[in-house]
């Protein structure tokens, strides 16, 4: 298998070398060997800034419809991406939240003060009971983050007991005594997030230690099976999945990384909506670079783990930029522009490339909060292009990954053409009804991409598209107009003689359906 594939590499090589050609693709249809997990497509919600409160909970006696609370315009869109999980309390916020100040009686909650995000008050109303709510009203598995940094081993053994233990204890009790006599299934639960830095500054091998001691209290309850995901490395931190996977190994399911996309500077990140070339260049350069990182962070994982059973989990993801201008800078609200799409395309198929070894992933956030995919001002709500990528991509969901060979055109850095980056992106997949699905993304946002793809053995006889593309590459939607960048059919594909052709618009994203 090993000496095909690198057959069929180097006659794709040659090919394109001989013939001058570019945007040359090989699908091996027949090759299909993992599967690309629905909850690579996971989101994420944090008590920050305006991400639950006014986002997903606006309470019972608002006057925008609303379930038990939950906005249901907000829940429609959601479901209609078919989100897989939800990752909650944070983020920095799981490392100090304490679970049972968000229980029982709302209006006998405890105040707290969020010193993470703006020094704002929190007042609970939105814990437990209500997150699981959510998750049920969206049909998506929660991911719960335990508090490792502020919190001790009795307080989230307990957590898990209350929400997953079906007999008779103080836990499952005092939950039945807050309105909910069976428990609930949990299976993603996080041990601590980001405990290098806000979640508690610690190192490697201290973590390490402390994961192991937690973990061990995270009980398996009946048939409610846990998946324990360790705080994993920030960035490029190699080291710290060396001294986890040495230390810990097996005794976690997933293992996170956090990697963000950044177009400057930390302490100037550049502004959502207002850049030139160059800055976008930069930006959609930095966003590639989870390729490496997910590359070299497995490496180190198949030393320790060859059978790949414990999961990279890049559970924080996506753009920031600096908030927008006039509003809360703890808060993070950012504006979502085509840019936003580009990155959110190029990441998601370099996860489904990955598959075998990414099983669960989360964009940072769902809702008002850095790259969000939906965006809200009291009753109003738009859906921002970043959440017409996962529309367009839900056709991969645990569908089997077709490996492709590409070798792609460059756009080169403006003022700077021995500085480049592909073109265009690319992954494929194969659904259970045996329809094929490839979805592209040019990044180029100055030129149309001709891509022609050698299908192999795989024989089509229709082919249907749809496409994200704009006219500018910071145009976005505002709630005075919501469908300035919204998914349009496409039709500038064919397919002759076993050949697909394909004409991508510049700065698009675009899926196509073969059967």
């Amino acid at each position: 298998m090993k000496i095909k594939f690198l057959l069929t590499t180097v006659a794709v090589m040659v090919l394109c070398i001989n013939l001058n050609a570019q945007n040359k693709m090989v699908l091996n249809a027949e090759q299909g060997k993992y599967q690309i997990s629905k909850h690579i497509y996971g989101h994420f919600s944090e008590h920050l800034g305006n991400c639950i409160y006014g986002g997903f909970w606006v309470g019972e006696d608002s006057p925008i419809p609303n379930t038990r609370g939950i906005r249901n315009d907000v829940v429609k869109a959601l479901k209609d991406i078919s989100i897989p999980n939800l990752r909650w309390p944070g983020g920095c916020f799981a490392d100090e939240y304490h679970w049972m100040d968000g229980i029982g009686p709302r209006d006998q909650r405890p105040k707290m003060v969020n010193t993470h995000w703006g020094g704002v008050v929190e007042d609970n109303s939105f814990g437990t009971h209500e997150f699981l709510d959510l998750c049920e009203q969206l049909g998506t598995e929660p991911y719960i983050c335990g508090n490792v940094g502020s919190g001790s081993v009795e307080e989230m053994s307990k957590w898990v007991e209350y929400i997953t233990f079906d007999g008779e204890s103080p836990m499952a009790n005092l939950r039945r005594q807050n309105g909910r006599d069976k428990p609930w299934k949990v299976k993603f639960w996080g041990v601590g997030n980001e405990n290098w830095g806000c979640g508690g500054n610690m190192t490697a091998n201290f973590y390490s230690d402390l994961y192991s001691r937690y973990a061990t209290y995270c009980r398996n309850y009946g048939d409610n099976q846990l998946f324990k995901i360790a705080g994993g490395a920030n960035t490029d931190d190699y080291n710290w999945t060396e001294v986890l996977m040495k230390q810990v190994g097996t005794r976690m399911q997933g293992l996170s990384l956090h990697y963000y996309t950044v177009p400057k500077t930390w302490a100037d990140k550049g502004s959502a909506t207002q850049f030139d070339e160059a800055e976008y260049y930069a930006t959609i350069s930095n966003t590639y670079r989870m390729d490496e990182l997910v590359t070299r962070h497995s490496v180190i994982m198949d030393k320790y783990d060859p059978q790949k059973r414990v999961t990279l989990a890049p559970d924080e993801w996506g753009a920031w930029y600096n908030v927008e201008p006039g509003t809360n800078p703890g808060f993070l609200y950012q504006q979502n522009t085509m840019r936003d799409a580009i990155i959110a395309g190029i990441n998601l198929n370099i996860f489904n490339q990955h598959c075998d070894r990414v099983k669960i992933a989360n964009i940072a956030q769902t809702v008002n909060v850095l790259q969000s995919v939906i965006l809200t001002d009291n009753d109003k709500m738009l859906l921002t292009p970043t959440y017409w990528v996962f529309y367009l991509y839900k056709v991969h969901h645990d569908a089997t990954m077709l490996p492709i060979h590409f070798v792609s055109n460059k756009y080169k850095m403006p003022g700077n053409n021995s500085v480049n980056i592909d073109a265009v992106s690319a992954s494929a997949s194969r659904d259970a009804s045996g329809k094929v699905h490839i979805t592209l993304v040019n990044c180029d946002p100055n030129n149309e991409q001709t891509v022609e793809c050698d299908l192999g053995k795989f024989t089509a006889s229709n082919i249907s598209g749809k496409a994200l593309t704009s006219a500018k590459i910071n145009d976005h939607n505002t709630f005075e107009n919501p469908n300035n960048v919204t998914v349009m059919d496409f039709n500038s594909a064919s397919i002759n003689d076993g050949t697909l052709s394909v004409k991508l618009p510049s700065k698009s994203v675009v899926m196509l359906e073969l059967q």
